[in-house]
């Protein structure tokens, strides 16, 4: 029983129950010999109880441990403990696809398609080292926070269906192919089908197949037709749809034969999701019977007719060479058995003969050449096989094409060079070394105590003295540690610095590699040699490899491409597609595509990395300001204004747009800050009233009028010349 708390392994700590299956409960643990986290899947009883169970599972999660691929949660470890069988995996912070696909409803195309091209690569990994999943359905896809997509609980289905367990355990009947469902053979198509299921859900958010029992939903699998994503989602795109369709055909034959087949249309879709693109094979339908047309009625005639003559011709040689030489029996079985050819080939095409090609001679031109051609292969065949076997026994001493054989043979000593083995025992390690590494071999050292040997004394080696030995090879050093060695201390998953000093503290000096390790955190051990638990003298070195991290990849060229293209190639190059922005950029051609991206093309960076990029809205539009006073109209302008009329003043830019409208009757009007103005030009309208008072003249006559005042509607227009800002 598992309980909190409890240490498994020598190694790992429970530290939460995070959930349970069909077969086995998963718990959060802290692997303290590497300092990460873990997720432990530790199998329920019942099936722990099975030995034949536990021994299928045991040799197919060790298989899965071999996998190591950013779509797949990698296996680290199988163990026993106390009948508790457990193996320790990737911990992958996040959600199943399922509860993706119940908690939005239905997913997108483009976040459909991007999901299934991470699947399918993950898979495909599995499927080049022959290992079939047998259960891909979305409970069995994760998606971590960061947005990685990653495949789990490889290894764990084959065990489960070599042991005929029960369909409720064994995951759901809604993903399984037709041929898993008739309990027949299953193969990697087997997993292109339940993927094809899984596509169909997140597309439309339902299963294609559902029914009361698992058996009724595993006879449509069998024989009812899948139906159309686009039953359910017009909008989604023919591409999409016939991938589903193809992935989901009956006959194995007919599906995607690989994963990587599937991946190219998926990335396919991506750019163009309208096209008709994807073909789907009928093997039937290719061996079928099919009209012969008359070119190919011509083609046959020609073959018959070239063949009747050659027959003919070998024919009525043999015979002449059977009656020269008066063996009559002879000559009878030999006619038997060209009648019998003859039999064949009448009764082959007759069909498709005409009377008149009957009685066609062949041409003895073309019979000639072809005898001499015949004449001259066997003799090359001849030539070539008799040299081979007097090579083989040693026949010739030289090359036929007159090459002295003894540079050959020089060539090959130099290449195969043996060293002999020199006595190392009872000599000191460094002088050993030294001494092996002059000999071309590669010394490995182990430390064991000893009373009989000093420290630093070789005491035994893998290979005896006077021994001959390839160039290159390794040999393999026990050196004595004296009577009190000291044990090396395990320093992986340590910082380099915390290594460095526990290995110092204990007497030992440093030696430093370095490596890429996806799990060990950058900066961290990766391995150690000696190995911990050794015991070595004091002064021995020991080293450590300290991991850079993330394999790095390099990121591919973005500039130009669609959104879409760009997500596909992020994929491809083993990257994420980051923060997506729409930015302007003065290059017109760019508008609609990628005018950015956050790492430079060719730049080397993580596996798994996020890239941002941004989007070009086309080169931006240039801008100008207003910052002046407005004075008011000039005398040129109107002369008849006068100071301290009213005046509306309304500044306007040339393409309609108001900036400022007031009034006022004392000017300058105050100095104006108006930005964003869209174009260059613009002016500003003065609008007022002129008036005129009463007055009297009197006339020459002396005599008074009186010239009543009058007012005028006034405008007075003054462009501007905005400036660049």
């Amino acid at each position: 029983m598992v309980k909190i708390g409890m240490i498994i392994g020598d190694r790992y700590e429970i530290l939460e129950k995070i959930g349970t299956g069909g077969m086995s409960d998963v718990y959060k643990a802290k692997d303290h010999k590497l300092n990460r986290l873990v997720a432990v899947k530790v199998l329920k009883q019942e099936f722990s109880e099975n030995a034949n169970f536990v021994s299928k599972f045991r040799i197919e999660a060790q298989a899965a441990a071999g996998l190591a691929h950013p779509n797949i949660v990698n296996v680290y470890d199988v163990g026993e403990e106390n009948g508790i069988y457990f193996i320790v995996m990737e911990l992958v912070e996040g959600i199943t696809l399922k509860k993706y696909i119940e908690k939005k409803a239905r997913l997108s195309v483009k976040e459909a398609v991007s999901i299934a091209i991470q699947v399918s690569m993950g898979i495909e990994a599995a499927h080049n080292n022959h290992i079939i999943h047998r259960d891909i359905k979305p409970q069995n896809i994760i998606i971590s926070k960061e947005g990685k997509v990653k495949v789990t609980d490889f290894g764990i289905a084959k065990a489960a269906t070599s042991n005929t367990i029960t369909s409720n355990v064994m995951g759901s009947v809604h993903y399984t192919s037709p041929e898993q469902a008739r309990g027949g053979y299953s193969d990697e198509k087997s997993d292109i089908y339940s993927l094809g299921v899984t596509m169909f859900e997140m597309l439309t958010g339902r299963v294609p197949f559902n029914g009361e029992t698992t058996v009724a939903i595993a006879i449509k699998h069998i024989q009812e037709e899948m139906p159309s994503p686009r039953e359910y989602i017009s909008e989604i795109p023919v591409s999409v749809e016939q991938i589903v369709f193809k992935c989901c055909q009956k006959s194995p034959d007919r599906r995607y034969q690989s994963m990587g087949e599937l991946i190219v249309d998926l990335k396919q879709s991506l750019m163009t999701p309208d096209e008709d693109f994807v073909k789907v094979i009928d093997p039937d339908e290719e061996g079928s019977t099919k009209m012969i047309t008359d070119n190919d009625m011509e083609r046959i005639k020609k073959q018959s007719k070239y063949r009747d003559s050659m027959e003919e011709a070998m024919h009525l040689r043999k015979e002449a060479d059977v009656k020269k030489s008066a063996k009559k029996r002879y000559v009878i079985e030999e006619e038997d058995e060209e009648e019998e050819d003859e039999e064949y080939y009448e009764s082959e095409y007759e069909y498709y003969e005409d009377e008149e090609d009957e009685d066609e001679d062949y041409d003895p031109k073309m019979e000639r050449l072809t005898t001499t051609l015949a004449i001259i292969a066997a003799v090359l065949v001849g030539c070539i096989v008799l040299f081979l076997v007097g090579n083989a026994f040693g026949l010739f001493e030289s090359d036929l094409f007159g090459q002295d054989s003894e540079q050959t043979e020089e060539q090959e000593e130099e290449e195969k060079e043996q060293v002999e083995m020199v006595n190392v025992i009872g000599k000191k390690i460094d002088d050993v070394k030294v001494e092996l590494l002059n000999l071309g071999l590669t010394p490995e050292i182990e430390y064991e105590e000893s009373t009989q040997y000093e420290a630093g004394i070789v005491m035994s080696a893998s290979v005896n003295a006077g021994t001959m030995i390839t160039e290159g090879d390794n040999v393999v050093l026990t050196v004595s540690a004296g009577s009190e060695g000291i044990e090396i201390p395990d320093v992986v998953g340590m910082s380099e610095a915390e290594a460095v000093a526990t290995l110092s503290k204990e007497g030992f000096t440093v030696n430093k590699t370095s490596g890429y390790d996806a799990y060990i955190k950058e900066g961290n051990i990766i391995t150690q040699s000696p190995s911990s638990g050794s015991k070595a003298p004091a002064g021995t070195a020991v080293t450590i490899c300290i991991s850079m991290g993330k394999d790095k990849v390099p990121v591919p060229d973005l500039m130009g491409k669609s959104e879409e293209e760009a997500m596909a190639m992020l994929i491809e190059a083993k990257l994420e597609l980051g923060v997506v922005t729409e930015t302007n950029h003065e290059n017109p051609d760019l508008s609609g595509l990628v005018c950015y991206q956050s790492y430079s093309a060719g730049s080397s960076v993580a596996e798994g990395t996020k890239v941002d990029i941004s989007i070009s809205l086309g080169p931006a539009q240039a801008t100008f300001k207003f910052t002046d006073s407005i004075a008011g109209p000039t005398p040129e302008e109107d002369p008849a204004y006068k100071a301290g009329t009213m005046v509306t003043v309304t500044l306007m830019a040339d393409d309609g747009t108001q900036l400022l409208s007031t009034q006022t009757a004392s000017f300058p009007v105050q100095q104006q800050n108006i930005t964003g103005i869209k174009v260059g030009t613009g002016y500003v309208l003065f609008q007022y009233v002129n008036t005129t008072e009463t007055t009297t003249v009197t006339n020459e006559d002396g005599s008074q009028t009186t010239i009543e005042g009058a007012s005028e509607n006034k405008e007075v227009r003054r462009p501007i010349q905005f400036a660049a800002e």
